[in-house]
């Protein structure tokens, strides 16, 4: 069983991937992977080709790589490739493969050179491969060309470490020999995401270009520059090659004869070329999956724990059972009938923290916008008592009354109360918006069938429509029935005797309710707008709003009180919002045109949003501060209202004005009283039980029951795309719990001294500056002492064809690196080269004896050095 499981560790990671991919949530799940890093003539590209055994990566100048390819590699008796983008074609020609990663790079960045995070996916099935699952990065650039913008060079490296910072992800460290290995952009990346040394892997390419005379020897065995992984060689084709369309087969081949025959080389020839990179690539990405089990098991359960609820309803689904629909249709229209009411009677359950919505909205449109809205069409004060003037000497015709009549009072009070019908309707047209919003919120849940949706809306929307019009004329017969009769009788009535007595100065500002308590009315913050910036500029404020004043403190400790304005002669205004501005902004000023605040005339008052200036005016109307009244006063009547009148007019205008006030103030608190019950009553509670009790039967009439739950493409490949995920979760956990209970971890190699390599400062343009180590790129034919602390040479491999003795399988200690089947586990102390002692060995390292005919020394490894 943990045989089989290891061999499927490599494509359950694949499979894992692409069920994640399918739906865009790779992100959530960090698999196990391998990174490939290099610049951009390192030879990345043909190394993975190399692996394939075929040309199938673009190429050309500058970058190619723009975006990460996952490069999925599967053993398989046949040969092709498909892409997860295209899932229905299988490509067998590879150059077809080139042409679509290329038509897919530029379908998302550009056809000039532009780069984006965004993977590709592809997979290749071949019996020339191993299982590996490797990311092509984009190579490492410092000069931008096309459109790429001038930080191209950190743009790039950002990228690459959101891949390789990942602990899941094995690092493949590209490098060419002809460069100075100590200054390797890869290998300091690598360094600083893994100081440890724990994942990465260093290539070395470009060996066959190295000058004459010099050779990476050193650097291979892990002498020079070492890596807690080590070094793996690699010869790939040249340009000319290339070109001239050299068979990778035979590429390999050369590459093998190379290590074969070169001097420097062909004692660890079998550790070194493709193939050996490839079946050491795979063994650590098996190890390192093994490794990372714990923490992917708790993450994948984690999945499946999420994955559960969601995909219940789709374990059992079966498309062709009758009753499916039925009992879907059924439960569709009950949980949109629930979710309706939730959301007009308030829950506490799927409470929205981020904005007033349904029935919170409806509320706030009753008590704080309607209002507003019959106060902005109450009366001048002046064409009021122009009016009333008017209708008194209309009334008295040629004669002069001695008495104030009744008809006048009557005339204008019914002219007050027809201005009611505007404010009201536009109430009933406010609710009628946010009840069909809330209809279209409520039937977002209904996504998975399109035509279900559509249907639901229109039918209730259509009935919210008819209930508009009864509600509408119900709301006009309210007023109708005000106007039918006058009831001087009512006990809120202040009467003819007491209008007379009145005050005409008290009565500038009508009196509301608890107007005479010095309450607060409201607090929050508010932003005045319109200060100078020589002055400081705009500020934010903590306000108070009472029945005499608006005060504004510091902060919302009120210990520091800025200033204190009375409302007296107060008014608001609007004020358009400014052309950068997000704020929504209304104003306060003095009717008698003093300076409201130091040296303003007004002061502007900004807030976040329209509703919270809606709702703050309907506290200022608490408060007795009142709209501006649009000035349309008729030219004509202007000269009319210069002349002045006579006092007994004058005492029987303040008389009709007071009586007017009195009773149009109690015909307004009756309204606002009715039109929220009438509303309720007329169109929200009957558009409830409309969708409760009516709205299946109207489901059925207007289309056939498979018609309304046919599924939308979408949803079906959801639906899909979950199954399958939770069924490669399910298989991944089983698969793990074999693995882990059946099998043992490799031990991680021992650590080396790396100080030579020194991590790259950060993201953001760095000085360019030489470490302090300068190791040569290229190793001397003649070496001299190794830098640094002795270190433990790798071990020569199996037998050569150049005089390397084969080395005899013994068990014990010696033999870890037999037994792990792990070129970078603990390796044995074997000579590198039997019977030569090279000049300048270190003080310390013990010379090498002779190498016996037939069996080679074996030398005890040293102590470790305090840097490792």
């Amino acid at each position: 069983m943990g045989n089989r499981g290891m061999e499927e560790l490599i494509p359950l990671v694949n499979k894992l991937q692409d069920a994640f991919s399918s739906i865009g949530q790779s992100c959530h799940l960090d698999l196990p992977q391998i990174a490939v890093v290099g610049g951009q003539s390192a030879g990345k590209s043909s190394v993975l080709e190399n692996f394939v055994g075929r040309d199938f990566l673009p190429r050309g100048s500058g970058i190619v790589t723009r975006r990460p390819l996952i490069l999925q590699l599967i053993f398989s008796k046949t040969e092709y490739a498909e892409f997860l983008h295209c899932k229905s074609k299988k490509f067998t020609d590879f150059d077809e493969v080139r042409q679509e990663i290329e038509a897919e790079t530029d379908r998302v960045t550009g056809t000039n050179k532009g780069i984006s995070p965004v993977p590709i996916n592809l997979r290749v099935y071949s019996p020339h491969v191993l299982n590996l699952t490797l990311i092509d990065l984009p190579g490492i650039t410092k000069v931008p060309v096309g459109d790429q913008p001038q930080d191209i060079e950190y743009q790039i490296k950002d990228m690459i470490l959101q891949f390789i910072s990942r602990e899941s992800s094995l690092i493949l460290a590209v490098t060419p020999a002809n460069m100075d290995l100590a200054n390797s952009d890869a290998l300091k990346m690598a360094k600083e995401v893994d100081p440890q040394g724990l994942r990465t892997i260093g290539v070395i390419t470009k060996l066959d270009l190295m000058d004459e005379g010099t050779d990476a020897r050193d650097v291979l065995e892990n002498k020079l520059l070492p890596l807690r992984r080590g070094y793996i060689g690699v010869v790939n084709r040249s340009q000319k090659d290339i070109d001239g369309k050299k068979d990778i087969r035979a590429a390999l081949a050369a590459e093998r004869k190379f290590f074969l025959s070169h001097p420097a080389y062909r004692h660890m020839a079998d550790r070194m070329g493709t193939p050996h990179l490839q079946k050491v690539l795979n063994q650590q990405l098996t190890n390192h999956i093994r490794e990372t089990l714990p923490s992917l098991r708790s993450k994948l359960q984690s999945q499946l724990l999420s994955l559960e609820k969601e995909v219940e309803e789709y374990k059992n689904f079966r498309p062709d059972d009758p009753t499916r629909k039925t009992k879907a249709l059924l439960q569709m229209v009950q949980q949109f009938g629930v979710d309706f009411e939730k959301r007009i009677e308030g829950s506490g359950d799927q409470v929205d923290t981020l904005e007033l919505s349904g029935g919170a909205r409806i509320n706030r449109i009753f008590h704080e916008r309607f209002p507003f809205e019959l106060v902005k069409m109450e009366f001048d004060e002046k064409d009021l008592r122009r009016e009333i003037s008017y209708a008194i000497k209309n009334i008295h015709g040629v004669r002069t009354g001695l008495f104030t009549p009744d008809l006048a009072f009557e005339a204008i009070v019914k002219k007050q109360v027809v201005k009611l019908k505007e404010p009201c309707l536009k109430c009933v047209d406010l609710v009628i918006q946010e009840l069909i919003n809330t209809v279209r919120q409520c039937t977002s849940k209904l996504g998975s069938y399109p035509r279900l949706r559509e249907e639901t809306e229109r039918i209730v929307t259509t009935h919210i429509r008819e209930r508009e019009g009864k509600t509408k004329d119900q709301i006009l017969l309210l007023i109708d029935i005000e106007l039918s009769y006058i009831n001087t009788n009512h006990e809120d009535f202040i009467g003819f005797a007491n209008a007379q007595q009145r005050n005409t100065q008290t009565n500038k500002k009508r009196a509301i309710p608890n107007q005479g308590e010095i309450l607060v009315i409201r607090r929050g913050w508010l932003t005045i707008n319109n200060i100078s910036i020589m002055k400081g500029g705009s500020k934010e404020y903590w306000f108070v709003l009472t029945a005499e004043s608006l005060s504004w403190y510091k902060d919302e400790e009120e210990k520091e009180k800025k200033y204190m304005l009375p409302l007296d002669n107060l008014k608001i205004r609007d004020v358009e919002k400014g052309f950068m501005s997000n704020k929504h902004v209304f104003a306060i000023f003095n009717t008698e045109q003093r300076n409201v605040y130091k040296d303003l005339r007004q002061i502007e008052l900004a807030c976040d949003s329209q509703e919270d200036v809606d709702s703050w005016k309907a506290s200022f109307l608490r408060a007795g501060v009142y709209p501006e009244k649009d000035q349309t006063e008729n030219e004509d009547g202007a000269q009319e209202n210069t002349f002045s009148m006579d006092p007994q007019l004058e005492r029987q205008v303040e008389t009709i004005r007071n009586l007017v006030d009195s009773y149009v103030g109690i015909i307004n608190k009756s309204i606002r009283d009715l039109m929220p019950k009438t509303i309720m009553h007329l169109m929200i509670n009957n558009t409830k039980d409309f969708i409760h009790s009516e709205l299946l039967a109207y489901l059925y009439s207007s289309a056939d029951q498979n018609s309304l739950m046919e599924e939308s493409a979408d949803q079906a490949q959801r639906r899909d795309d979950m199954l399958r995920m939770y069924h490669a979760l399910k298989e991944a956990l089983n698969i793990i719990g074999d693995i882990s209970t059946s099998t043992v971890s490799t031990p991680v190699p021992p650590p080396v001294d790396d100080t030579w390599l020194q991590t790259s400062s950060g993201h953001s343009p760095p000085p360019q500056r030489r470490s302090a180590v300068l190791p040569p790129g290229r190793p001397p034919a003649v070496r001299g002492p190794t830098p640094g602390p002795p270190l433990i040479p790798i071990p020569t491999g199996g037998p050569s064809s150049f005089a390397a003795p084969p080395i005899p399988s013994r068990p014990g200690p010696q033999n870890i690196f037999a037994a792990n089947n792990d070129p970078f586990s603990a390796p044995p102390q074997i000579p590198s080269r039997p019977a030569r002692i090279p000049p300048g060995i270190p003080p310390g390292v013990p010379r090498r004896p002779p190498a016996a005919p037939n069996r080679p020394t074996i030398i005890r490894p040293a102590e470790p050095s305090l840097l490792d």
